[in-house]
């Protein structure tokens, strides 16, 4: 069964830091390019991160651009998204994707979505 699963969410304070991580089980990284994407109430989903199959080329949005980090291990088939200096406004859960595209990597067009984690920036 073809499943992505994100962990790391959580509860932190503004100014803090979390690793999201987003393991693949069923089939194998390799071959996808990897988004990570984020959604808060009220809100459309927003295209956050992502990275091509390689790792070779990212792309961030401008609103987390130098703050977060995208990341790959193939061995692992897992993939990161370090977030650090967190505001309020990251609050949202946070969805991995995984997008079957031999270069470079874009926010639209996944083909496979797992089901989320909570990130809530609060004091």
């Amino acid at each position: 069964q073809v499943q992505l699963v994100e962990s790391g969410g959580g509860l932190v304070p503004p100014g803090g830091s979390l690793r999201l991580s987003c393991a693949a089980s069923g089939f194998t990284l390799d071959y996808y390019a990897i988004g990570w994407f984020r959604q808060a109430p009220g809100k459309e989903r927003e295209g956050v991160s992502c990275i091509s199959r390689s790792g070779a080329i990212t792309y961030y949005a401008d609103s987390v651009k130098g703050r977060f980090t995208i990341s790959r291990d193939n061995v692992k088939n897992t993939v990161y998204l370090q977030m650090n200096s967190l505001k309020p406004e990251d609050t949202a859960v946070y969805y991995c994707a995984a997008d079957y595209r031999p270069m470079g990597c874009q926010t639209n067009g996944y083909d496979y979505w797992g089901q989320g984690t909570q990130v809530t920036v609060s004091s």
